[in-house]
C-alpha cells in the first residue's frame, strides 16, 4: 500500500516531465493523495512509533499543497528509496536540481539528503593546525544555520517553502494557513491555541498568486511567525525520528556483531579508513552516546568538482540567474559574506561544500536506478566519484571545462575545478589507489545502505539508535 502510494506520489510531482499542461489532473491527484496521507496517519504512521510531532512533521512533509501551485512537498525531492534525496532518475541523470512549483524554474544544486542531517551541530567555527573550520548547518552551503531555532534541521525546513523556485509561496503566512486549514486537530494537540488565527476574508485568493502577500496586523503577524517556527520544529522532529534514521544497514549489523562483512567489503573498509582517505571528513566516530557513525564530520570542503554541464540554473532568467553559464557556485564562502560577524572568514572559504553523510549514498529502488553525487551532481556513478579521488591531480585536463562524467572517462581527462581556491589537496587528488581498490571502496559503501534484510536467524535491528 505504502509503496503504491509512493509511486503515485512520485508520478503526480513530476508532472512536467510526464503529463505537460495537465494542470486539473494534476490538482486533483494532488487532492487524492493529501486525504490518502491524512487516512495513513491514523493507522500505519502510528505503527512505525511516530510521536504526535513526528507524525505532524511527516504529514507535513510529504504534502504537495503547501506550494503554491499545490504541486510540491518536501517529498518531492526527499524520498526514501531513494536515500532520502531525489528520486526521479532522469533528473538525476543530467541536471540533477529539482523543478520547484513553478514550471520552468530550478534551483542550482542536487537535494541533499534528508537523513542524519539532525545532528547537525547549530553553525560555528573552530580553530585547528591555525586553519579556520567551520561545522554544522544545514543546506550545501550552510546557511541553514540553526541559530534562529537552535537546529539547523529546522532553520533549513522552512526555507523551501518561501524559495521562489522550490514551493515558491511569497509569505511564510500562506504555509500556515495552508497547513493550519489542513491539520487543525494535530496542530492543536502539539501546539496548543497556535491554528486560532482570523484569516482575512481573501486569503485563499491571495496565497494562490505568485507575490501575495497577507496584510496582518502586528499581533497576528507574531503569531503567524511562531506558527511558522513549529512547522520547522515538526519537520525536524520526523526527520530526527527512527523512521527516517533507521540505522538498519548491512554495516550496522556489523557493528552489531551479528554479521560479517566479505572479503571486498572488509578491504574496502580498510581502505576506507586508510589509503583512500575516506574517513579523514566522513568520520567514522561514534556519537556521544556511542550511537553509531554518521560518516560526517559536518565540516566544509572544496573537492574541485567539476561544472555540471546540464546544470538548469545556467538557463534561468537573468532576474534569477544574471551572471548564465559564466556562474560559479561559491558555496559557504558566498553564504559568509552575508554576515557581518563572518564576513571576514569568506575568502577562505569560497568553493567549501558541506561534508555529507555517507549513509545511503548508494541506495536505490532498482540497480538501473541514476543517482547523482556531489552538490551539484556532476557524479552519476559512485565509481566515477572514487575514481575523481584518486585521480583528479594525475590526469590531464579535459579541454572543455563543460565536460560530462562520461566523457571525462572516455576521454581520460578531468574537467578543471568550478571553483580552484581553496582546493583540497591533501586528502585527495593522487591516492595511488588500483581499480580493485576503487572498487572495493565502492562495495564498501554499498553496504550503508538501510533496510538491508539478514540472512535467516539473525535478529533484525530495530530502527533508530542504539
Amino acid at each position: 500500500m505504502r509503496r503504491a502510494l509512493s509511486a503515485l506520489l512520485n508520478l503526480v510531482c513530476f508532472k512536467n516531465f510526464l503529463w505537460p499542461g495537465a494542470v486539473n489532473l494534476f490538482i486533483a491527484a494532488n487532492l487524492f493523495i493529501a486525504v490518502i496521507l491524512l487516512l495513513l496517519s491514523a493507522g500505519d504512521i502510528h505503527a512505525a512509533g511516530l510521536s504526535d510531532k513526528e507524525l505532524l512533521g511527516k504529514t507535513l512533509f510529504f504534502d504537495p499543497n503547501l506550494s503554491l501551485n499545490n504541486n510540491q512537498a518536501c517529498a518531492t525531492c526527499h524520498l526514501a528509496d531513494a536515500g532520502w534525496t531525489g528520486n526521479n532518475p532522469a533528473i538525476n541523470a543530467h541536471g540533477a536540481a529539482y523543478e520547484g512549483s513553478i514550471a520552468g524554474r530550478f534551483g542550482n544544486r542536487k537535494p541533499p539528503s534528508a537523513a542524519y542531517a539532525t545532528p547537525s551541530p547549530v553553525l560555528h567555527f573552530v580553530k585547528e593546525d591555525n586553519e579556520i573550520l567551520f561545522i554544522g548547518g544545514n543546506f550545501w552551503n550552510g546557511r541553514a544555520t540553526g541559530e534562529k531555532l537552535g537546529n539547523p534541521a529546522a532553520d533549513q525546513a522552512l526555507g523551501p517553502f518561501l524559495n521562489p523556485v522550490e514551493q515558491a509561496l511569497a509569505d511564510n503566512a500562506c504555509v500556515v494557513y495552508k497547513a493550519c486549514t489542513a491539520y487543525p486537530d494535530m496542530f492543536e494537540k502539539i501546539w496548543p491555541d497556535g491554528c486560532s488565527i482570523q484569516w482575512p476574508a481573501d486569503t485563499q485568493q491571495i496565497c494562490a498568486t505568485e507575490n501575495g502577500k497577507l496584510q496582518l496586523n502586528s499581533q497576528l503577524r507574531k503569531k503567524v511567525d511562531r506558527v511558522y517556527d513549529n512547522i520547522g520544529l515538526s519537520i525536524a522532529a520526523y526527520e530526527a525520528s527512527a523512521e527516517v534514521n533507521p540505522y538498519t544497514s548491512k554495516f550496522d549489523y556489523y557493528l552489531a556483531g551479528l554479521i560479517k562483512l566479505n572479503a571486498e567489503e572488509q578491504q574496502g573498509l580498510t581502505l576506507f579508513k586508510d589509503k583512500g582517505k575516506c574517513a579523514e571528513c566522513h568520520v567514522m566516530d561514534k556519537g556521544p552516546n556511542g550511537e553509531p557513525p554518521l560518516f560526517t564530520d559536518f565540516t566544509f570542503d572544496n573537492l574541485g568538482v567539476p561544472r555540471n554541464p546540464e546544470n538548469p540554473w545556467y538557463n534561468m532568467p537573468a532576474s534569477f540567474n544574471p551572471d548564465g553559464r559564466t556562474w560559479l557556485d561559491q558555496g559557504l564562502g558566498e553564504f559568509l559574506t552575508q554576515r557581518d560577524d563572518y564576513r571576514q572568514l569568506a575568502d577562505a572559504n569560497y568553493g567549501k561544500q558541506k561534508v555529507p553523510t555517507l549513509r545511503n549514498v548508494d541506495k536505490r529502488p532498482n540497480e538501473p536506478f541514476t543517482k547523482a553525487y556531489m552538490h551539484n551532481g556532476y557524479f552519476k556513478t559512485l565509481k566515477g566519484v572514487v575514481h575523481f579521488y584518486n585521480t583528479r591531480d594525475t590526469k590531464p585536463q579535459c579541454k572543455n571545462p563543460f565536460t560530462t562524467e562520461a566523457d571525462a572517462l572516455k576521454q581520460d581527462c578531468w574537467p578543471d575545478a568550478q571553483i580552484k581556491t581553496n582546493l583540497n589537496t591533501s586528502e585527495l587528488g593522487n591516492l595511488g589507489l588500483t581499480a580493485a581498490e576503487e572498487n572495493a571502496i565502492v562495495t564498501f559503501m554499498q553496504t550503508l545502505s538501510d533496510g538491508y534484510e539478514p540472512p535467516p536467524g539473525v535478529k533484525p535491528l530495530k530502527p533508530g539508535r542504539r
